[in-house]
Order: C-alpha cells, then sequence, then structure tokens
C-alpha cells in the first residue's frame, strides 16, 4: 500500500504571509481602519464561551465573517482558532493576513517573498490556493435536487454515495433511501501530489473512475499516520486493468493526530481528510456496498434527467437476464465481448460453464436483487453492475459485479465475478 504524503508547511514569518485577504476574499487594504486603529484593541470579547467547534469548521466561520464583511469578528475567531490549534497553517496564514490588513502592511505581498526556498515557496502557493477552494465551496454549490450524473441507478439498500470533484477538492457525501439520494455533507480533501488520472504504480496521482468501498480498518490496524482510521478503495478496477493500470492501495483516511498540513495536492495519490470529518464516513460507510466516484470535475444533474438513461440500462440487465434464465446459450453468449476475462478465466471456458450450468438446471429462474448501476465515460462508456442473484426456491445468492463497455456500438459484457 502506498503511503499518502502529507507536506509540511512553510515557517510563518511576517515575509511569508500571503496577501489572501485581499487576493482571495476581495477586501480593501483600508478596510481595517474603520475604528480599528489600535493592536490593544483587535479582539473582540466574546460575550458567552460557548463550546469550540472543530478547527476547519471555526475556519469556515471566519471565511464567513469575511464574506459579510465583519472584519472584527473575523480576527477575533483567527486569532482564537491561530492559539487553540497552532498546527493548523492554513489558519495561521489567515491570522497573519488579518494582521497585516489590520496594520496598512499587506501591500507587496501578493507573490511569495523572493528570499523564500523554492520549496517553501511551493508550499506557501498550495496553501493560497487551499485557501481559495475552501471559500469557493461556500458559494459554489451543488444545484438543489442534483446528483453527479454517474450514480444511474442506486437501490435503497445502499445507504451511502459519495463523489470526489477533483477541480474543487471537495468530497460529497450523500444519503440514499426509499425517497433516493440527499447530500449531507461535503469536505475539503487532499488528493494526488501530481493531480489525478493514476495510470501507473508510484505516479503519485489519485485514479479517476467509479468504486466501491472495499473494507474499513481501524486505527488500532494501522500507523497514526492513517489517522482514525482508512477506507481501502477497489482501485484497479476492472476497467483500469483492460487498459494496463497499475498500482492499488488508492484509501480514503485520516492524517496524523494534530496534523492540519493538508494542501490541495499532496497525497501519494489516497484521498485524505481531516480526522474529524473522516470519523464519521469510516463509522458509517458499508464496505463492499458504497460507490464513491473520483471525476475531474463532476457533472451534475436532476434525477429526473436520469430517467432516460437509467430505463435503458435496466432494460439491458433485464435483457441479460432473461437469457441467463433461459437455454439458450448462444443468445446468453451474444451479450459477452470476446475479449471476456473473469480473472484468469477467458470466454471459451467462461462459456462451457455456463453450458453446464444450464445443463444443470441451474440456469434458470434467475432474480436479480438490490440492483445498482454506475456509468463512467472517459475514452469510452462503461457501465457497473452490481446486484445479488437469486435463483428460484433460493432465499440468497451471490452477490455479483460485471462491467459493460461498448464495442462497436453494442454493449458487451468484459468482466463478471462475484464479490460476496
Amino acid at each position: 500500500m502506498r503511503r499518502s504524503r502529507l507536506a509540511a508547511g512553510p515557517c510563518f514569518l511576517p515575509r511569508c504571509i500571503t496577501l489572501l485577504l485581499i487576493v482571495t476574499f476581495g477586501l480593501c487594504a483600508n478596510a481595517a481602519s474603520r475604528g480599528q486603529a489600535s493592536a490593544s484593541s483587535r479582539v473582540v470579547k466574546a460575550p458567552v464561551q460557548k463550546p469550540k467547534a472543530l478547527p476547519e469548521a471555526r475556519l469556515i466561520e471566519v471565511y464567513r465573517s469575511l464574506r459579510a464583511g465583519d472584519s472584527r469578528k473575523a480576527l477575533a475567531d483567527a486569532e482564537s482558532l491561530a492559539r487553540d490549534v497552532p498546527n493548523f497553517q492554513l489558519a495561521q496564514l489567515v491570522y497573519g493576513d488579518l494582521l497585516l490588513v489590520r496594520q496598512g502592511k499587506a501591500a507587496g505581498l501578493a507573490a511569495a517573498p523572493p528570499e523564500m526556498a523554492a520549496s517553501a515557496a511551493a508550499q506557501w502557493n498550495q496553501l493560497r490556493q487551499e485557501a481559495t477552494l475552501r471559500v469557493a465551496a461556500l458559494t459554489e454549490r451543488p444545484p438543489a435536487d442534483s446528483v453527479p450524473r454517474q450514480f444511474l441507478d442506486i437501490p435503497a439498500s445502499t445507504q451511502h454515495v459519495m463523489a470526489v470533484d477533483a477541480s474543487r477538492a471537495r468530497l460529497y457525501v450523500f444519503e440514499n433511501g426509499a425517497h433516493g439520494m440527499k447530500l449531507v455533507a461535503d469536505y475539503y480533501v487532499s488528493l494526488g501530489r501530481y493531480g489525478v488520472d493514476k495510470k501507473a504504480e508510484g505516479d503519485q496521482r489519485t485514479p479517476l473512475g467509479a468504486y466501491f468501498v472495499t473494507s474499513r480498518l481501524e486505527g488500532g490496524q494501522l500507523k497514526d499516520f492513517y489517522g482514525p482510521g482508512a477506507l481501502p478503495l477497489n482501485y484497479p478496477n476492472e476497467y483500469d486493468r483492460r487498459r494496463g493500470k497499475t498500482g492499488g492501495g488508492i484509501w480514503l483516511h485520516g492524517v496524523p493526530p494534530e496534523n492540519f498540513a493538508r494542501t490541495p495536492q499532496s497525497t501519494d495519490g489516497c484521498v485524505v481528510l481531516s480526522n474529524a470529518d473522516f470519523l464519521p464516513l469510516l463509522h458509517t460507510v458499508l464496505p463492499r456496498r458504497t460507490p464513491i466516484v473520483i471525476a475531474s470535475k463532476l457533472e451534475w444533474v436532476s434525477v429526473a434527467s436520469l430517467g432516460g438513461d437509467r430505463s435503458a440500462a435496466r432494460a439491458l440487465v433485464e435483457q441479460w437476464r432473461q437469457a441467463r434464465s433461459g437455454q439458450d446459450l448462444k443468445k446468453l453468449l451474444s451479450f459477452y465481448s470476446p475479449q471476456f476475462s473473469s480473472g484468469t478465466v477467458d470466454l471459451a471456458t467462461w462459456s462451457k460453464r455456463l453450458e453446464k450450468e444450464m445443463s444443470a438446471g441451474r440456469g434458470r429462474e434467475t432474480e436479480l436483487k438490490e440492483l445498482s448501476i454506475l456509468s463512467w465515460r472517459d475514452t469510452g462508456d462503461v457501465l457497473i453492475v452490481t446486484f445479488g442473484e437469486v435463483r428460484k426456491d433460493e432465499r440468497s445468492g451471490r452477490m455479483k459485479r460485471q462491467y459493460w463497455g461498448k464495442e462497436n456500438g453494442q454493449w458487451k459484457i468484459f468482466f463478471e465475478g462475484v464479490i460476496g
């Protein structure tokens, strides 16, 4: 498994502080002069001491205050956060910027100081990017009642689905049930040091595709580096393998205790969240059943607009089911790609297996339970179909997964296998 590499931030001397408040938040340098001249008056005493929120939520509150034009509250909250969580480098950066703006000394710091080492300047710039992404998340919200296009058909038995938008460094979490999917949370994440579209072992990129959580690893099973635990993903999936992609060990996980250095591109390919954000996922997401889409940029669509594609995909799978339940081997094999593979089994061996099952009467009256269909499109179109295969007079069956791809305009199954 590849370990996510979290970048350490630069030291926060006055010359190393960015102009985040001017560049990112659009504040004027003289905004702090509104009755705030002396350093001794910079902190507003809180009228009531309330339990403090989690560090990242507190940083968002600083951003909200800045958006609302309340620089006094923003400065007070930033000072408190920087004091309480000294390892939260972005919070230190924002606090330093606020102080500079207050004192009218921010001019000339819109770029990294020339005396900074190149590596420190690069990390400094990523912190600026992190701030921009966090602020954008306050206003660039997904349209109401919309979902990522890849979630074509999700059964009510799948409790959660997740999606990562790499362009926004954001993970979106949906609860799912009888009334469909509802966006319930979204979190800032760190991705691969060299971006996305993983192709090979060690390229330090995060894969793009539709995946599933395969297992749950509690913190006691891991080094402190991974925080409270990890949720491994099934990279490379069968579509990845078909295209020759290599590597592995792609996880969702947390960070070392007290570590807040999470620039947008700082891992070896994993998707990394703060421990506070990751804990709810670790304890609620179910392995094998929970899909996660990782896209360069998510396309949000209304659930209603997926109706046509969903019906077409269901019809396709139903045609396969009917053939599977019949006795016409040739018809059933027409659904499979000549390049079909199920592990070490090629189409010829698979054909003999199906013929034997039909001869024994095991192919009759197959039902599909808890049908799930994900779609993925990049250089080709892919459907990822998961279902419980239950035969007549049986109460339960095997969980199976198929990968369908388009070949000469026709959908063909290029992988089929049991997952549980």
